[in-house]
């Protein structure tokens, strides 16, 4: 018996969007990542990008448990001695909360060129409406799945 490999062409990729609405912003990007990657589907291959399109909306509405949100910091650094510049995480979600969401999914791809080829169909809205309404997205309940894994 063979194992069997999804080409490019097998692969069928679905639209999901995902309601950030009061969602724990870790637990909505583990689920957001799995979806991805392709994880949930039978056919899921590690080399191959079998993952679908996700779409978040209401990215402003995440939260962050705990002591997070005061403790919580974001850097970068521009390359140049110096250039390293931190941004709480109280003062991310406030005025960039689509790039606390976009960074937390990244995070959890893989850091390849595999990874970059997945991140490319993540698409996150800070607010309710998006510009994806004719490739129909199923709606996809972030809350039910995040919590079924820990029962």
């Amino acid at each position: 018996m063979k194992t069997f490999f999804p080409s490019e062409g097998d692969i069928q990729r679905a639209w999901w969007v995902v309601d950030a609405t009061g969602l724990p912003l870790g637990r909505l990007a583990s689920v957001v990542a799995t979806r991805l990657r392709g994880k949930h589907k039978p056919e899921f291959t590690p080399f191959l990008d079998c993952g679908d399109h996700v779409i978040v909306i209401n990215a402003e509405k995440a939260v962050l448990t705990g002591r997070k949100l005061d403790q919580k910091t974001y850097y970068r650094h521009s390359g140049y001695p110096g250039g390293l510049s931190e941004i709480p995480a109280r003062r991310m979600l406030t005025e960039r909360p689509v790039r606390a969401v976009e960074l937390a999914v990244r995070r959890m791809l893989p850091k390849n060129r595999l990874g970059r080829k997945m991140y490319t169909k993540l698409k996150v809205y800070a607010g309710p409406d998006h510009p994806h309404q004719a490739q129909k997205p199923q709606p996809l309940d972030a809350v039910a799945l995040s919590t079924s894994r820990s029962a």
